[in-house]
């Protein structure tokens, strides 16, 4: 039993390995994509006017409070929404790849979704500090994360694959093929992201009440400063 699950690891392992390595340049152009997303999302922050940055600065510092007190976070909301999200992506990824504007909707979306983690990164370091801020990321954030973004960047690939083998192979027969094959990977990638949702509401989310109520002092009103 035990020969047989390392030997499934490694074919599991081996896939994914073959998958990456035929399809690099992809996930290069939009791993780069998503980082220059995340730049955006900091120079916006560092660039911010003084009033944005105050009603910022409120809201976040509101929440930490808020997360000191009796707040109850609602997970069955939290979870719901989170997975209407993670679905939403899912199939905009899905569709999009199969249309004129294709890859370049992709190119949009992956450096959109690097401008949010970019802005709450910033927001958050901004506002509580370094160290704080960077706590809070970990709690809050990182643990989904590790599946959410691997997951978006390989849909994205899987839709530029797609959309390269419609535009170089306009027949009936290879457009239902590869549609087929890119549904079912999204499918895969959906249900990981599902998975990420169930991690951000019942683990990061009980994390982050923990380390806000007892892993930290009490946190007096910052200025927001810059990272």
């Amino acid at each position: 039993m035990r020969r047989n699950n390392t030997k499934s690891n490694n074919t599991l392992k081996n896939i994914i390995l073959k998958h990456i390595t035929n399809n690099l340049r992809s996930y290069t152009i939009l791993v780069i994509l998503f980082l220059i997303g995340i730049i955006i999302g900091v120079m916006f922050i560092n660039n911010a006017n003084e009033s944005q940055q105050e009603q910022l600065q409120g809201y976040i510092t509101g929440f930490v409070d808020s997360l000191k007190g009796d707040y109850q976070i609602d997970m069955a909301k939290l979870l719901k929404n989170s997975i209407i999200d993670n679905v939403k992506i899912a199939i905009i990824l899905w569709f999009v790849s199969s249309t004129v504007i294709g890859v370049f909707a992709v190119y949009g979306i992956i450096v959109y979704r690097g401008f949010c983690i970019g802005y709450t990164v910033a927001s958050i370091v901004a506002t509580l500090g370094t160290g704080k801020g960077i706590l809070f990321l970990i709690t809050s954030l990182l643990l989904q994360n590790i599946l959410f973004i691997p997951c978006i960047i390989s849909l994205g690939v899987s839709g530029m694959n797609l959309y390269k083998s419609i535009m170089k192979d306009k027949r009936r027969e290879n457009i239902k093929t590869e549609i087929y094959r890119h549904t079912i990977f999204s499918i895969i990638m959906l249900i990981l992201l599902i998975i990420s949702s169930f991690i951000e509401t019942y683990i990061s989310s009980p994390l982050l009440m923990y380390t806000v109520k007892y892993l930290w002092p009490k946190m007096g009103t910052e200025n927001l400063g810059r990272i």
